[in-house]
């Protein structure tokens, strides 16, 4: 059984299904030794035999109940055509876009050159534990845009807000390039072998009003109505990170299956997304690099208020290079209990 898809369907367990969001990475030596081999960050999440070892990683060394593919969202504007590095020390780097240059981004062979992510996902499948959920993912088109636009992360992604306001049509423009080009790369995730997938709107939280609904809320529901159109009751997890009361409403407004919440949201209204199915998160990383009791009175919170309706255990964003590997271990030692 998979646990993770049971939740989803809105089955609760005495002991809630567990995966942590950058759950192969840095944090993991194991990892840092496959990525000295890869030649590049890119070149690891093209390289299927090598991402599927990172993937597979956190899995034989924790058991986690779902494994996420080993990948990045970046991956949709390079298939496009736009020029994606990552630096050391600086993370993803790209050319800024001009609006003119928008009418260049072309779909004609954009699920070729994601073909070797595709045989990642394929070759997880035949490799995991069969009670292991295999989670694809993508990113949102409002977070992608923020850095097609700006050519990097900011902290409040204003070159991408300037852009939508002074430039609306180039925007709408943009941000319908990407929800196509997601909804076809997650039917073929689904199709190589995903059992669920998760759209990452990590920037999703500096905007308000009127602007999230445009460009969040709007996207999100046209994917889900594209991707289900081939994959009917297709699992979606949406992760609209930072969205505040805005979460309110979303799940409904969009038509995802499960709801990612990051640290900041209150108990109580944790509690009340609950009742409208399936919610995922919460944990604040910086507590499993703290780890001792801020660890587990973090942990216990969430179980003792969320524990008894549908939930998948999970931190309110990525871990973080800094986790120390004996915090995981305890951090699902007090979810299982022993």
């Amino acid at each position: 059984m998979r646990k993770v898809l049971e939740v989803l369907k809105g089955k609760s367990f005495k002991i809630p299904p567990v995966w942590l969001m950058r759950q192969a990475g840095r944090y993991l030596p194991e990892y840092r030794e496959t990525r000295k081999h890869a030649g590049g960050f890119l070149n690891l999440c093209y390289n299927p035999e090598l991402a599927i070892e990172v993937t597979m990683q956190p899995i034989r060394r924790f058991g986690f109940d779902a494994s996420i593919l080993f990948s990045d969202i970046l991956v949709i504007p390079d298939a496009l055509g736009r020029k994606v590095e990552f630096k050391e020390g600086e993370g993803p780097v790209l050319e800024p876009i001009k609006p003119e240059e928008i009418d260049q981004l072309k779909l004609d062979g954009f699920l070729d050159h994601l073909k070797p992510v595709l045989e990642t996902v394929t070759g997880l499948r035949s490799e995991l534990p069969n009670e292991t959920t295999l989670i694809g993912f993508c990113g949102a088109p409002w977070t992608v845009a923020t850095y097609i636009i700006a050519g990097h992360g900011t902290t409040d992604q204003a070159p991408a807000r300037l852009f939508a306001h002074q430039h609306p049509e180039k925007f709408q423009q943009l941000i319908d390039i990407l929800v196509e080009a997601s909804s076809s790369y997650l039917i073929a995730q689904f199709k190589a072998g995903a059992d669920m997938v998760q759209i990452f709107d990590s920037w999703a939280g500096i905007l308000g009003g009127d602007q999230f609904q445009r460009w969040c809320v709007k996207p999100m529901a046209q994917i889900v109505k594209n991707v289900r159109a081939e994959i009917p009751n297709a699992p979606i997890i949406g992760f609209p990170k930072g969205a505040g009361s805005q979460y309110n409403g979303y799940r409904e407004a969009t038509g995802i299956t499960g709801l990612g919440l990051d640290w900041s949201v209150p108990m109580h209204q944790a509690k009340e997304l609950q009742q409208g199915g399936a919610i995922q998160g919460l944990l604040d990383p910086m507590r499993v690099i703290a780890g001792g009791s801020a660890l587990d009175d973090g942990i216990d919170e969430i179980l003792e208020n969320l524990g008894s309706g549908p939930l998948i255990f999970n931190l309110g964003h990525g871990i973080t290079p800094q986790a120390p590997i004996a915090h995981v271990e305890q951090l699902l030692a007090r979810i299982r209990g022993n």
